[in-house]
């Protein structure tokens, strides 16, 4: 009773919904279904408010939708090689601008707007995966993979590091520089606790966030990396690789969900009701019904 108490208090989650997070996140009888194929690529899947879920096909330089009427549209082309995406409470997209190595904030209308394109005058290696928490300040991971369409020197950053950037988007301040590469990342509703991935070291830990931003109280959650991250309503925690793996809030692994392709890159929730889990991997885009429900900005 103790463990699952120090879970709950720290996640803000109702020892009902604790209760509940048991045993498998897919459906009984759900099936694992390709949804569209073709693609070179696929990445950074989020859905909008209404359930739509935007993704990219990052080698051909766009970013698509998957509509909640089960129709594939291209959302804009080209997208900056835009990577990991997710949605704020505006109706903004974030993207990940790998091409040049920027933050990009495209509004509901279109408008895209850099907002970040360095720190302390130093070329960014390359935002990977973002995250917005409730009052809209973000964080994201900066690794870096060189790339092949890169017209760039080398590294010009010291770290590999985390960034936050306030919700005023005036400070972008280094939270985390002490991982090997991190990837993906994923906040709890509230707000309070950032998962973030080592892929680099093959971990993923946990970190309690102080109301300024900063990151405090770092802590081992799993004994695996993930390229990209999602949260369902009962605190469980999706990291992606071979397939994906999900994680209850104490840590403890609760099921696999094989994708057949050689890579799984990213997982988002979506559909009308937010309780499906769509999942980019490889040329494919895929999705499975759940019996937990998507939560917040993903």
């Amino acid at each position: 009773m103790r463990q699952w108490s120090r879970c709950v208090v720290a996640l803000g989650l109702c020892m009902a919904t604790a209760a509940f997070a048991a045993g498998p996140v897919t459906a009984p009888g759900a099936k694992l279904e390709r949804l569209a194929e073709s693609f070179r690529f696929t990445e950074g899947p989020a859905a909008d408010a209404e359930g739509n879920v935007f993704f990219t096909d990052q080698p051909n330089d766009r970013i698509l939708k998957w509509g909640v009427d089960g129709k594939l549209s291209t959302f804009r082309s080209p997208s900056g090689r835009a990577n990991g995406l997710c949605f704020d409470a505006q109706g903004n997209l974030w993207a990940c601008a790998d091409e040049k190595n920027q933050l990009w904030c495209i509004s509901p209308e279109g408008k895209t707007t850099v907002v970040v394109k360095d720190h302390e005058g130093k070329l960014l290696n390359g935002p990977n995966d973002v995250w917005v928490r409730p009052d809209g300040g973000l964080y994201f991971t900066d690794p870096f993979y060189k790339r092949a369409y890169w017209s760039r020197g080398p590294a010009e950053q010291d770290k590999q590091a985390v960034y936050y950037l306030s919700p005023d988007r005036l400070k972008l301040t280094r939270v985390a520089d002490d991982l090997r590469q991190p990837n993906g990342l994923i906040g709890t509703p509230d707000g309070k606790m950032l998962y973030v991935a080592d892929i680099g070291a093959g971990k993923t830990y946990v970190y309690e966030i102080q109301s300024g931003g900063a990151l405090a109280n770092k802590r081992p959650f799993c004994n695996l990396g993930s390229d990209g991250m999602t949260i369902d309503d009962a605190g469980n925690v999706y990291l992606t690789g071979k397939g994906v793996t999900v994680f209850d809030a104490g840590g403890r692994e609760v099921e696999r969900i094989a994708v057949p392709e050689p890579w799984t890159a990213n997982v988002c929730f979506g559909g009308k009701d937010r309780q499906t889990l769509f999942i980019t991997a490889g040329k494919g885009l895929y999705a499975v019904r759940t019996r937990v429900k998507g939560v917040g900005s993903q």
